[in-house]
């Protein structure tokens, strides 16, 4: 509730945060790192949790629910973290939300060969068009 965020990746900085996520290079639950950009990376929502079905390699995005998903839908709802609808909602959340984000910001393609359809309006295109255009004159990402 009170956290302040920090937009860096300058090592020092990072290292002074309590947690990391999407840079630093570093995947350590313990210490609350949570990036994927390591070569060596390839957990999957299945490969930490065993009990869930999904293959698809975890963004940074995806690490972060997959750690703190069902804490938090817990507390919204007042419910058991391990009762059956936190446990419902946690799996569909991740089927048809967060998935897409881990498939798409891993380069994953969402079928083979030459696409039936444009997608356009996918959670990457909505937020790229928060984006300023190319030419704005203004290329602040951080004005509100």
């Amino acid at each position: 509730q009170d956290a302040e965020v920090v937009r860096t990746r300058d090592p020092q900085r990072l290292a002074q945060c309590d947690v990391v996520v999407d840079v630093g290079g570093e995947y350590d639950p313990d210490r609350h790192r949570y990036d994927h950009h390591q070569r060596s990376f390839a957990q999957s929502m299945r490969s930490l949790r065993p009990d869930k079905p999904w293959t698809t390699k975890l963004s940074s995005a995806g690490l972060v629910y997959c750690h703190f998903g069902s804490q938090i839908l817990a507390g919204l709802l007042g419910q058991p973290e391990d009762g059956p609808v936190v446990t419902a909602l946690y799996d569909k959340l991740y089927e048809n939300f967060v998935e897409e984000i881990d498939a798409i910001d891993n380069g994953i393609a969402q079928a083979e060969g030459e696409p039936r359809y444009a997608l356009t309006t996918t959670l990457s295109a909505r937020v790229g068009h928060l984006n300023p255009r190319w030419n704005d004159p203004d290329q602040d990402t951080e004005v509100g």
